[in-house]
C-alpha cells in the first residue's frame, strides 16, 4: 500500500509541476513511439514521447514526464531511456500536463551463457539409470531457469542419454556425454562398472497420511550385504498430487484424497513402488466473533493489544488516511469500550507496538504536514487514557511504517522510507530517544515495508529486493543488536515483498498488490499470498509451499501453535492449519480450517471487507479492518473424523 500511495502522490506532483511548465495549449493525448518494444535484462532502449493536441498536431517544447509504472521489471529515466531489470512484461508511462500514455515493454531474460553438466556418480554399474543436473548461467553468473537443453553420447552402446537427461548405463566402457542449449554445451565423462548384481527396495511400502501431509520415500540399492547409492527417477499415477525429487528422495504431498502409487526408477529394467492413500484432511474449526469496535466514519490501520499496568486489557488501533490512534477497553471482549483517542500530525498512523513492560507505546506517523514524521512514545501509565511522552523524528522525518520493539536491548528497528533503511533506535531513556545504528540494502529503487525481529535474526521485507535475513544478535553471522550484518536474502520476480514471520524451520513471506488507480473510498481488488520458505539453512531460504486465496489479497499473518492467521483484505481472516512439514498449495490441500468475512454495517465501503492482520491475545483473535475497525474472535475447533 505504501508504494501506490507513493506512486499515486508522486503523479499528482508531477501533474502541478509540469502544468506550470507547459505552453498555454494543454495536451490532449500523449503518444509515445515505438508503441511496442523488446528489451534484454540489463539492456536498455529509448522511447520517444509527443505531446498531441485534439487536432493531433504536436505541441513545441511540451514537457513530459517518464514513470516506470512496473520498477521491479523496468526503470526509465527522464529521456526515455528504459533498463531492463528481470523478465516480464513491463509498463513504461508518459506523463504530459493531465494527459497519460503508456506502451508495454517486453524485457526478455538473459541466455545461459555457460551450462555446468553434473552425475551423481561418474561411475555407474552396468544397468542402473542416472540423472544429469545441469545448471544453466547467463553472462552476470545468474542461474537460468528451465533452460531448453539438448543431450549427446559420444557412445550409446556404453551410456545413452534420452531426451530428459537420463544415463542409461549399457555395459562397461566409458562415454562422454554432451548438453547443449542456446548455443552453449557442457559435457561430463562417465565411466560404466559391470553389474554387481545389484537389487533394489523401496520405503515406505504402504502410507495412509490426510491431504496435505507430507510423506517421503526412500529407494536403496544393494549388492550382496554392501548398500550402494540410488539414483531414483520419480514418477506418481493419480492427478491430485505431486512427487519431487530432493536430494534422492521422493517427497509426496496429496491436494486430492485418493489412492496413488509412487514409483522409483532404479535401472532400465528394475523399478519399485509404494502406494499412498489419502483421505481428507478432516480437521475444521469456526471463528466465532465475540465483539466489534465499529470503525465507520474513516480508514482504521494497525492494531495492538496489551494488559496495561491498571490489569485491564487495551486494543490501540491506528488510521489510515486520518490522524487519530483509537484506545479500546476490551477487558469485557463482547462490549469493547472507546476510553480515548489520541490526535498526531499524520496523514497515517500505520503502525502501533506496545514495549513487553506495557508502560511505553510506538506510534508510527507519515504525511506529517511539518513533514518531521518520525515516532511518537506513548507514556501508557494510564493505558485508558495514554499521554504523549516524546517524538524521534532526528533521522526519520521520511515517515516510519513499521516498527519492532526489542524490550531486551531497549531498541526499536524502525522502517523508514526516506532512506529505505532500517534504524536502530535506543529507547533506554524514551523521554530521548537516540539512533544506534543502520542498515539498508545499497540500490537507488529500493523500499523497504517492514521489519521483526525474533530470536537474534531480522526479518526484512524489502518489497522488489524480497524478504533479508539480518543478524542481530543472534551471533551467527557478527551482528550485534546495533550493528546488524547480512545474513541471506529471498527474492522472486514479482516482488512486492510486504511481511515476514519466522516460525520454527519456516519463514512465512507476504507479498501485497494492489491494482493501479485503487481509492480507498472504494472496493479494492487486492492479489498476493503467502510463501512458505525452508530456512533450515538460514543462509540458503527455499521455497516449498504456499497459500493462496484465489482473487484476493495477503496482509499482515500471526503465528502460534501450529495455525498460520492471515488477514487477507478482501477475502477476511483466515486460519490455515500449519503442522507438520509444508510442501506445495496449502489452500489446495484443505489446511484452511477457518474463515470470516470482516465486514458488517459499520464500515466506510458495504460489502468490502479489507481483513488487516490479527494477534492472539488471552485465546481471542484481534483483528483489524481497513474498512470497518476492530473485530474480535474465537476459535472453535472440531475433531476430526477419521474414515
Amino acid at each position: 500500500m505504501k508504494k501506490r500511495l507513493a506512486a499515486i502522490l508522486a503523479l499528482a506532483a508531477a501533474h502541478a509541476v509540469l502544468g506550470s511548465g507547459l505552453s498555454a495549449q494543454a495536451p490532449a493525448r500523449v503518444e509515445i513511439t515505438p508503441d511496442q518494444a523488446e528489451v534484454e535484462v540489463t539492456g536498455t532502449l529509448r522511447l520517444e514521447a509527443r505531446a498531441l493536441d485534439g487536432a493531433g498536431r504536436e505541441i513545441p517544447g511540451a514537457a513530459v514526464r517518464w514513470i516506470a509504472s512496473t520498477p521491479e521489471l523496468a526503470s526509465v529515466d527522464e529521456d526515455g531511456v528504459v533498463t531492463g531489470l528481470n523478465a516480464g512484461m513491463a509498463r513504461i508511462t508518459a506523463v504530459a500536463g493531465s494527459q497519460i500514455g503508456s506502451v508495454s515493454v517486453v524485457v526478455r531474460a538473459l541466455p545461459p551463457s555457460e551450462l555446468r553438466a553434473e552425475v551423481g556418480t561418474q561411475t555407474p554399474f552396468a544397468g542402473q539409470v542416472v540423472p544429469i543436473r545441469v545448471r544453466a548461467f547467463n553472462r552476470l553468473g545468474e542461474p537460468v531457469d528451465d533452460p531448453v537443453l539438448g543431450y549427446e553420447s559420444s557412445d550409446p552402446a556404453v551410456a545413452e542419454v534420452d531426451a530428459a537427461g537420463l544415463i542409461f548405463a549399457r555395459r562397461p566402457g566409458t562415454a562422454l556425454i554432451r548438453v547443449s542449449g542456446a548455443g552453449v554445451t557442457g559435457s561430463t565423462e562417465v565411466t560404466v562398472r559391470p553389474d554387481p548384481g545389484v537389487t533394489y527396495a523401496l520405503e515406505p511400502v504402504e502410507a495412509r497420511v490426510r491431504t496435505g501431509d507430507v510423506v517421503r520415500f526412500t529407494a536403496t540399492a544393494r549388492s550382496g550385504g554392501e548398500e550402494l547409492r540410488a539414483f531414483p527417477e520419480w514418477s506418481l499415477s493419480g492427478v491430485g498430487a505431486q512427487v519431487d525429487d530432493e536430494g534422492g528422495q521422493g517427497v509426496f504431498v496429496a491436494e486430492e484424497p485418493g489412492t496413488y502409487r509412487v514409483t522409483a526408477r532404479m535401472g532400465e529394467r528394475d523399478v519399485v513402488s509404494g502406494v499412498v492413500l489419502v483421505e481428507p484432511r478432516g480437521a475444521d474449526a469456526e471463528l466465532i466473533q465475540v465483539g466489534r469496535g465499529g470503525i465507520a466514519d474513516h480508514h482504521s490501520g494497525d492494531v495492538w493489544v496489551f494488559e496495561g499496568v491498571d490489569g485491564r486489557d487495551y486494543a490501540y488501533i491506528g488510521t489510515f488516511m486520518w490522524d487519530w490512534m483509537k484506545i479500546w477497553d476490551v477487558t469485557d471482549a463482547s462490549h469493547p469500550i472507546l476510553t480515548d483517542s489520541i490526535q498526531l500530525d499524520a496523514r497515517r498512523i500505520n503502525d502501533v507496538k506496545i514495549h513487553p513492560n506495557n508502560r511505553l507505546g510506538i506510534v508510527t506517523r507519515e504525511g506529517a504536514s511539518s513533514r518531521r514524521n518520525g515516532m511518537v512514545l506513548l507514556d501508557l501509565s494510564t493505558p485508558a487514557h495514554p499521554t504523549i511522552l516524546s517524538e524521534y523524528t532526528e533521522t526519520l522525518t521520511g515517515g516510519v511504517h513499521n516498527v519492532w520493539i526489542s524490550g531486551e536491548h531497549e531498541l526499536v528497528y524502525a522502517v523508514h522510507n526516506g532512506t529505505s533503511a532500517v534504524h536502530v533506535i535506543d529507547i533506554s531513556n524514551p523521554e530521548a530517544p537516540a539512533e544506534v545504528g543502520r542498515w539498508g540494502i545499497d540500490s537507488a529503487s529500493r523500499s523497504l515495508h517492514d521489519v521483526i525481529v525474533q530470536d537474534g535474526y531480522a526479518y526484512v521485507s524489502y518489497w522488489d529486493d524480497g524478504a533479508v535475513i539480518l543478524d542481530v544478535g543472534a551471533g551467527t553471522h557478527g551482528g550485534t543488536p546495533t550493528t546488524p550484518t547480512f545474513v541471506s536474502q529471498f527474492k522472486y520476480p514479482i516482488g512486492n515483498t510486504h511481511v515476514t514471520w519466522r516460525y520454527g524451520r519456516y519463514l512465512f513471506v507476504g507479498d501485497e498488490i494492489f491494482p493501479a488507480g485503487w481509492d480507498a473510498d472504494k472496493a479494492i481488488h487486492a492479489r498476493g499470498y503467502i510463501h512458505v520458505l525452508d530456512v533450515s539453512d538460514i543462509e540458503n531460504p527455499v521455497e516449498v509451499a504456499k497459500y493462496e486465496v484465489p482473487e484476493a489479497g495477503a496482509h499482515n499473518v500471526w503465528v502460534e501453535d501450529d495455525k498460520l492467521y492471515v488477514g487477507y483484505y478482501q477475502a477476511g481472516l483466515r486460519v490455515v492449519d500449519i503442522s507438520g512439514e509444508l510442501r506445495g498449495d496449502l489452500y489446495k490441500q484443505g489446511r484452511e480450517i477457518a474463515t470470516i468475512l470482516t465486514t458488517d454495517d459499520q464500515t466506510t465501503t458495504p460489502n468490502w471487507p479489507m481483513a488487516w492482520g490479527a494477534q492472539i491475545f488471552k485465546g481471542r483473535i484481534y483483528s483489524s479492518d481497513l474498512n470497518s475497525g476492530l473485530w474480535i474472535t474465537e476459535l472453535k475447533e472440531r475433531p476430526r473424523v477419521v474414515f
